[in-house]
């Protein structure tokens, strides 16, 4: 999709349709004339994702206006915007446009709108089809009309367009089927995309896993067919650099069946979504690499399937971390905190002085929060503070989960150091205190993705699907590091 910036009037703005936003109450005075009977029977209301196309306006070189609704406008920020031109652009897709534009009036011809404008058209416009023989129609240019001059509108059109695609990669990487995507496969694709993008990557076999110790990881692995492999993406910044170096780790297993502890089959097929945090690793360090933040950036992504075969891990067996510490799986459905052990401790050895990793980890967390929030965990309040900034800039929706030292008390073994998993109550709060176990003192924070990163219908804004949670706040977080 090109992607441009015009100071046309919006009237004089040509394209094939013209994406105008209407707000509840407030009739659009160039259109108002000529739409006076369907503002006063409430058919063009003004509420949010609410979409009336009109053909041939009078007075606009626009083939179509389309009215957006947009909500109140006091309760409209860079989210909604973001939201609703990805549904606009749904729509017009719908109809085989292929180029569209959005006139912004002065309150939001800034930055932060202009860059939410291009992230909603960017996301928008993708649809899961890659292994469809018949396509839907692309959106193959979207050009911002701004009502200001206001500073960086062109860097922030930029930076949004490189995230936005970045995102939309995590989701491609996410919808492939499991008999593609192996933990090799997810392995290749993270060296093809560091060649394109100028980062350092590193995967280490079976043999080298083996040799450092990692059992925690190999454990999940060993039922497999399926090599596992760990994915190291790292990005060193030119010059002068913060002192920091950040670790981003996401659970990449290509493939849950449950292990021994198999899941119910119904539903199972979206397993090869549990993937989705390493998948949010790699696109956020392919948007990183042209970003070019100023502090060190490794990504890390443990790689597996984990498998019921005849070599298959079984409860009641017990592994040793690459820390150092013995652990009791009781239940080899939770896999993810095995894997993510042992590459935390991976990610603190090599050198990460501040941790976040992201998983699908726990359906207690989508009994928790629903689909809409991600959960959060810490250990530090200064890297909660830092990375709840990011989200809220971002439109990501966070929100924190107690980590009361009462609940570690749930993770108690006889036979080894800790259990895999700490019983029902609580479950996603046990599952990140047995991780803060590994991240130990370093500054960590973590998500739990399992609720928000998979649509299981289509949104108007969003296809059904990967949803690429959280690129855009991890992106954030690295360009806006102050030591």
């Amino acid at each position: 999709m090109q992607i441009a910036l015009s100071r046309t009037a919006p009237a004089d703005i040509e394209s094939d349709a013209l994406i105008l936003l209407q707000f509840e109450g407030v009739p659009l005075d160039h259109l108002k004339p000529h739409l006076q009977t369907a503002y006063d029977s409430g058919e063009i209301a003004g509420k949010a994702m609410e979409m009336t196309l009109v053909h041939h306006p009078a007075g606009f070189r626009a083939t179509r206006v389309l009215l957006a609704g947009a909500g109140k406008g006091e309760r409209f920020a860079t989210a909604e915007l973001r939201n609703g031109i990805g549904a606009a652009i749904r729509h017009l897709k719908s109809r085989k446009i292929k180029n569209a534009a959005l006139a912004l009036d002065a309150n939001y011809s800034t930055a932060e709108f202009v860059a939410a404008a291009v992230e909603g058209a960017i996301l928008g416009d993708y649809d899961p089809e890659a292994l469809k023989t018949e396509k839907s129609t692309l959106l193959e240019s979207f050009t911002v009309g701004v009502a200001a001059e206001n500073p960086g509108l062109e860097e922030a059109m930029e930076r949004s367009r490189i995230v936005a695609e970045a995102q939309n990669f995590t989701r491609e990487v996410a919808n492939e089927p499991p008999n593609q995507l192996t933990p090799l496969a997810l392995a290749d694709r993270a060296r093809k995309m560091a060649e394109t993008y100028g980062l350092e990557c590193e995967v280490l076999d079976q043999d080298r896993m083996k040799q450092l110790g990692m059992g925690t990881l190999l454990g999940v692995a060993q039922g497999s067919l399926a090599p596992p492999a760990l994915i190291l993406l790292r990005y060193k910044p030119e010059g002068e650099t913060k002192a920091a170096h950040l670790g981003l780790v996401g659970k990449g297993v290509t493939f849950d069946t449950g292990g021994i502890s198999i899941k119910p089959s119904e539903n199972m097929e979206k397993m090869k979504f549990d993937m989705a945090g390493g998948a949010a690793v790699l696109g956020a360090m392919q948007a990183i690499a042209q970003l070019k933040p100023p502090i060190a950036i490794t990504g890390i992504v443990p790689a597996v399937e984990n498998m019921p075969g005849g070599r298959a891990q079984r409860p009641g067996d017990i592994v040793k971390s690459l820390s150092g510490k013995t652990v009791e799986v009781l239940n080899t459905d939770a896999e993810g905190r095995l894997i993510l052990a042992d590459a935390l401790t991976y990610a603190k050895q090599i050198g990460c002085t501040h941790l976040v990793d992201a998983a699908t980890l726990t359906g207690s967390i989508v009994i928790a929060l629903g689909t809409l929030n991600s959960g959060v965990f810490t250990n530090d309040t200064a890297m909660l503070d830092r990375w709840m900034d990011a989200a809220r800039t971002q439109g990501e929706r966070m929100w924190q989960m107690p980590m009361d030292e009462e609940y570690k008390e749930q993770l108690k073994s006889v036979y080894a150091d800790l259990p895999n998993i700490g019983g029902r109550p609580g479950g996603s709060i046990t599952a990140a205190w047995f991780l803060r176990e590994f991240a130990d003192g370093t500054p960590w924070v973590h998500l739990d993705i399992a609720g928000t990163a998979w649509l299981d219908d289509a949104k108007p804004w969003m296809a059904k699907g990967a949803t690429g949670v959280p690129v855009r706040s991890f992106v954030h977080l690295a360009l806006n590091w102050q030591d």
